[in-house]
């Protein structure tokens, strides 16, 4: 299974407006993806909800993982990305 390591660029973590535009766009994939806090369960990409349960703050280490590679790379970019920057 496809894994990329990355580092939460968003200021405020993974918090309500970066976990939902995340799970937008991981709802909108072919395929399924998971984010990780590392040694803890993986939970589904597709779900803001979840992705808040994670409490990852910004430059925390999250591991996104799934079944296609591509996928897994556009969802590991975003959580790279300071997504409370964007308007």
């Amino acid at each position: 299974m496809p894994t990329q390591t990355v580092t939460v660029g968003s200021s405020v973590g993974l918090h309500a407006r970066p976990a939902s535009i995340i799970a937008d766009a991981a709802a909108d994939l072919d395929s399924e993806v998971f984010l990780a806090v590392p040694g803890e369960e993986p939970v589904d990409a597709g779900s803001s909800l979840l992705i808040m349960t994670l409490g990852a703050g910004p430059g925390d280490t999250i591991e996104v993982s799934g079944d296609d590679e591509a996928d897994v790379a556009a969802i590991a970019a975003l959580v790279a990305k300071d997504l409370d920057a964007e308007d």
